[in-house]
């Protein structure tokens, strides 16, 4: 039988040790952050029932579903045979898959809060971090499989919650040595109110789709874009000014305030954004630039009130991050009326920004801290108790096994990027004191095992 060589699926990866604990550490990071602010973890199962699933993403969302086939004869058990295996492929799959791949945590998480609505205290703060799949062309930046790193509060509609995001992101982000990123903030209810000033809330959509690309095609482009949807020449006046907001926060929040003054819906959305700014002004944000962008539409379909998107200055990078608020998530599972709002962090993004600006620390308590070096079956024994003591005062600590030559052992403390060895001969033993090496440095001292600790600290 010929050998098969040896690979992964398209659209996925494997993590090394190195990488892992950079990934790690960005999600301790926020995970520890999130904490911080009263967020709670949970996890959902890897696959859900495909009728959780299905219908929630739009048509071209289910399209990048992965299903599971179910188990044993499956085309049997679902009555199908030579006379009707002609039917089409969605009906077969709904037949011959009752479960799915999540395609993303929100979804699931609706259906845990209405699964769980009894045990749970509303409001509810959850965060999870959790990979997903979705059946897409693989390209560079984008994965079959990836995870996602959400908060989410369901059960309450204060505004706080939206400038307590702010807060989460800025520390986290900052934590993890960003030093210089946007959080946009916009508000569907503006979106809407600029889509009433010209009589098309029915365009809503087709009007955000272009006005989000004007930093990518600029005015001109915006309004070839909008003529070609079919939005006239008196229409693009009316909205030309909204859309061409300059000025600090303030300013851009009196402008919109003048243009949407005959649109209840506009006005509220701008008393919501000025909320969440009051809040914030109260609050010392650390690094965070916060801006108030009218061509952020992402999500729309989705999104009730704010929408966030967070950016860095420092790399060519899509958002890093995003979210809003929504005002039925548990809707599509039978809960009416519950309120919610959420952002996620792009740890795969973020991740490429900190390795692009050499932002991980170089020190890490994931790795290794100390090796122990012996030449022989006593040096091993006298060395086991020692490495033990180290384990138990949290030092990350190994024993290579005895036997090897020395030159390997240190070989491996460099391969691994182990900072300290100590070597143990049958002068150690003796003596009680033993050598530990710096090995960046290449200096040596004598220590007494109790001294080891002291040293590394050093």
């Amino acid at each position: 039988m010929a050998s098969i060589k040896p690979s992964v699926p398209k659209g996925t990866r494997d993590f090394s040790p190195t990488e892992m604990v950079k990934r790690n550490f960005i999600f301790d990071t926020i995970k520890s952050v999130f904490r911080k602010y009263g967020y709670q973890q949970i996890e959902t199962p890897t696959m859900e029932k495909m009728s959780t699933l299905t219908g929630k993403y739009g048509e071209e969302g289910d399209k990048l579903i992965f299903k599971i086939l179910n188990n044993g004869d499956f085309l049997a058990d679902a009555g199908i045979n030579e006379a009707n295996v002609e039917m089409d492929s969605k009906k077969l799959s709904f037949l011959i898959a009752e479960k799915a791949l999540r395609y993303d945590l929100t979804v699931p998480f609706a259906r845990y809060v209405v699964q769980h609505q009894n045990e749970i205290t509303f409001p509810f703060k959850r965060f999870q971090v959790q990979p997903v799949w979705r059946a897409d062309r693989p390209q560079k930046g984008r994965y079959r499989e990836f995870y996602q790193c959400d908060a989410d509060v369901v059960g309450s509609d204060s505004l706080l919650n939206e400038a307590e995001f702010i807060l989460i992101y800025d520390e986290a982000l900052s934590k993890l040595g960003l030093k210089d990123f946007t959080i946009k903030l916009n508000n569907r209810k503006i979106l809407s109110g600029i889509a009433e000033l010209i009589d098309k809330a029915d365009n809503i959509i087709d009007l955000t789709v272009a006005i989000d690309k004007l930093d990518k095609i600029g005015l001109d482009g915006v309004i070839k874009e909008l003529m070609d949807r079919g939005f006239s020449a008196d229409d693009i006046e009316k909205i030309k000014p909204v859309i061409l907001l300059e000025g600090s926060n303030i300013e851009k929040l009196a402008s919109l305030r003048t243009a949407l003054a005959s649109s209840p819906t506009g006005l509220k959305g701008c008393d919501e954004i000025e909320t969440v700014f009051n809040y914030i002004a109260n609050c010392q944000l650390i690094t965070a630039t916060l801006e108030l962008d009218i061509t952020l539409a992402r999500g729309l379909n989705y999104y009730t009130g704010a929408i966030f998107e967070v950016k860095t200055n420092e790399v060519a990078m899509g958002s890093i991050g995003g979210g809003g608020r929504y005002d039925d998530l548990t809707g599509m599972f039978g809960l009416k009326g519950l309120t919610g709002v959420g952002i996620s962090f792009g740890a795969d993004r973020i991740y490429d920004v900190m390795d692009e600006l050499n932002l991980f620390p170089t020190t890490s308590n994931q790795t290794t801290q100390l090796l122990i070096c012996c030449f022989d079956k006593e040096g091993e024994a006298f060395a086991l108790p020692i490495l033990q003591k180290l384990r138990s005062q949290n030092v990350n600590a190994e024993l290579y096994p005895a036997g090897a030559k020395l030159k390997k052992q240190l070989d491996y403390a460099n391969s691994k990027h182990i900072p300290f060895t100590i070597i143990i001969g049958s002068d150690e033993i003796e003596s009680g004191l033993l050598t530990i090496k710096n090995m960046a440095s290449g200096l040596q001292e004598k220590c007494s095992a109790a001294q080891i600790l002291e040293v590394i600290n050093k």
